[in-house]
């Protein structure tokens, strides 16, 4: 199955998917205390969606939307839709390798040996098995719909295999839904509750999240408002509205408390977290492959390259770290959604408007930077920036341009902003309001009426509660609104200009089409 995974030949060593660990999944899955070192493995290997390299995460979720855009001089993504975005294009190829290539590998195999008849007697009883199993299930169950949200319909891949196959064959991308709301419904049922996972484990609430994107995803949205309101009302969750954590008594708002370090997990007293990526630096394995963290290298401006009048530059802080301006905000996401001057989201604590020079070497030391006009210091060097995602430096080195903060993957406001959405579509405007109105009134801005809801208003939304948090593309694909919204909000004029309908999916990777010669692969159309 060599097309699955792109590698630069096809020898023998490819043509068998196997656990991408050290530990031979024979020798290791054989006891309860091998799943659980098994399932450890799995955690880090879905935090690779994010760490795998540098920018991966970065340019797959954000450049070419609404809220987003490479706008350094070097950087060319979704500057020209038609010359970048191909079957080449490598974050094309490289989610499509982590999904055939880790992820559904390794989550197959745990459900495949925890079903084992050898391995019958290491159960205590039926519950403890198939938490295991719901535990694989939610991470295929994830990738398959992430595959979907990108790619449209993918081959479904639900086993592991001892021998090569090169005759896959796409599904409608309504059957991968499918295929994924089976095994979420599953996981909801199995998976043990929020207080009795560990942080980075997944726990009910997380599979009931995802299914409530899932369903509506498949226009099942009476199902999406049950399972949505199973995580809201369940108790385990609740929207955090008053100071906490490790910053409760510094100057902030609650809303800059879910964002500060210490504070992603339940133990900081967080009630909202449900899905968290975990980075702890001077920790092996802490930081994935790359090492730390990289959002404030990838969203933080390039600000050691602006120079006092005497042409001193700024340093990295331990408070901004060292950013390269890969990826900056656009003037919908950085302005235009700010309409409410009460709105906490754009709180001086909470969106980073006004930069000083910071380098004691200089005499102009703590004063106003002032604004820059020159193209390069506005789009890469000097550029508001949601302080979210500043932090302590990856192992105390400011100038790594990482930090050591977890990342959400879930959290219960999403949860609402998709009830929301599966009220909209079902054509109860008032309770999808209410629901947009609880993070609103956390946010400290002004109630908004039924009146006023529609797909434009909870993207909004969703902007201003989780910018560069929720991975945006993705949510524009699935809600069929990427090309319209880069057509409107796209930063740069040849961004808005050369998107086209078809950019409303991704390509297939053109490798997986040539290594699958026993079947057709179907690329999408228009590429």
């Amino acid at each position: 199955m060599c097309f699955l995974v792109l590698v630069f030949s096809c020898n023998d060593d490819f043509l068998y998917e196997q656990p991408l660990s050290s530990l031979s999944a024979d020798n290791t899955l054989v006891s309860v205390a091998g799943f659980e070192t098994y399932m450890t493995g799995l955690s880090w290997a879905a935090r690779e969606e994010y760490s795998q390299d540098d920018n991966t995460f970065f340019i797959t979720n954000f450049p070419g939307t609404d809220v987003g855009e490479d706008a350094g001089a070097e950087y060319f993504t979704y500057r020209n839709w038609i010359s970048y975005l191909t079957p080449v294009t490598p974050e094309v190829n490289a989610n499509w390798n982590w999904a055939y290539g880790k992820m559904l590998p390794q989550a197959n195999t745990v459900i495949v040996y925890a079903n084992k008849e050898s391995n019958s007697k290491i159960w205590q009883n039926e519950a403890q098995k198939n938490a295991v199993i719901a535990e694989g299930r939610f991470y295929r169950a994830y990738t398959h719909n992430f595959l979907a949200n990108l790619y449209g319909g993918v081959p479904l891949v639900d086993t592991i295999r001892n021998v090569p196959q090169f005759d896959f064959e796409r599904k409608d991308r309504s059957e991968v839904y499918e295929f994924a709301k089976r095994d979420l419904e599953f996981a909801s049922q199995w998976l043990k509750p929020a207080g009795q996972t560990l942080p980075g484990r997944i726990s009910k609430g997380a599979a009931d999240h995802l299914l409530t994107e899932v369903y509506i995803s498949l226009g099942q949205y009476a199902e999406a408002i049950e399972s949505a309101s199973r995580v809201i009302n369940s108790g385990d969750y609740q929207l955090m509205n008053s100071r906490f954590g490790s910053s409760k008594d510094k100057p902030g708002d609650v809303f800059s408390d879910l964002f500060k370090d210490g504070n992603y997990n339940r133990n900081s007293g967080n009630m909202e977290s449900i899905y968290v990526w975990q980075f702890e630096s001077f920790t092996a394995g802490g930081g994935g492959t790359r090492d730390g963290n990289q959002g404030v290298r990838n969203f933080g401006p390039f600000f050691v390259r602006i120079l006092d009048p005497d042409g001193v530059p700024n340093i990295p802080t331990d408070e901004m770290g060292r950013g390269v301006g890969r990826v900056r905000g656009t003037e919908f996401s950085l302005y235009e959604i700010w309409d409410d001057a009460n709105d906490l989201r754009n709180s001086e604590y909470n969106m980073r408007r006004n930069f000083y020079f910071n380098n004691p070497k200089s005499k102009y030391f703590g004063q106003l930077v002032p604004a820059r006009t020159t193209g390069e210091d506005t789009l890469r060097s000097m550029y508001s920036y949601p302080r979210k995602i500043e932090g302590l430096p990856w192992n105390l080195n400011n100038t790594s341009g990482r930090t050591s903060k977890d990342v959400y993957v879930y959290r219960l406001a999403e949860t609402y902003l998709l009830r929301a959405e599966a009220y909209y579509r079902s054509g109860d405007l008032a309770k999808a309001a209410e629901d947009l109105n609880a993070l609103r009134e956390r946010a400290n801005a002004s109630p908004i009426t039924a009146g006023e809801v529609s797909l434009d208003f909870i993207l909004e939304e969703r902007a201003r509660e989780l910018l560069f948090e929720e991975p945006r593309r993705r949510t524009l694909i699935r809600m069929g609104k990427l090309v319209e919204r880069v057509r409107k909000y796209g930063l740069l004029e040849s961004s808005r200009s050369t998107v086209q309908n078809h950019n409303d999916l991704w390509p297939i990777p053109q490798v997986a089409i040539d290594a699958n010669f026993g079947k057709d692969l179907v690329q999408n159309p228009g590429y």
